[in-house]
């Protein structure tokens, strides 16, 4: 980036690696029972698919948040949308997208989640870096689950 440029939106992204194939990995994120029992601590509704009805709820930030899904390619990739309060989009929104890559000849799966629209203010960072802070602990909750059956997050907020 030039000196000139002015910063306008935040992304980041986090990866990490899962011992299982690629299509069951993918089915830990897009099936709600699944994430229901790993990340949305409150539960998830509605398979992550496009134009599904989808919510997710979390014992450390309470009430059902609206998930829209923009697209679904599975095994390989999810994009989302949902409510970011310091978002840059006039929707008020910010955009997941889940991407899942088959590495070790099949074995193990690459997951790479970036978020990104949020604004480029000290408020839109808080967030920003807070989100950050979820979708890592996600990525771990979901890599001790689908290889061990270990629910990380349980009893973590409650």
């Amino acid at each position: 980036m030039s000196e000139s440029a002015a910063l306008t939106e935040l992304s980041f992204t986090v990866s990490g690696r899962v011992s299982r194939p690629v299509a069951e990995v993918y089915e830990a994120v897009a099936d709600p029972a699944q994430l229901s029992r790993y990340f949305a601590t409150g539960g998830a509704r509605g398979r992550l698919e496009a134009g599904g009805d989808v919510t997710w709820d979390f014992a450390d930030f309470p009430g059902r948040f609206p998930v829209t899904v923009v697209e679904s390619d599975a095994p390989r990739r999810i994009v989302v949308e949902w409510e970011g309060e310091h978002a840059v989009a006039t929707s008020g929104t910010t955009r997941t997208v889940f991407e899942f890559e088959p590495i070790d000849e099949g074995a193990r799966t690459l997951v790479t989640i970036t978020e990104s629209s949020w604004k480029a203010t000290t408020e839109g960072s808080a967030a920003a870096f807070g989100n950050c802070e979820g979708w890592t602990g996600m990525l771990a909750a979901l890599k001790a689950w689908v290889e061990h059956g270990i629910n990380l997050r349980e009893g973590f907020y409650r």
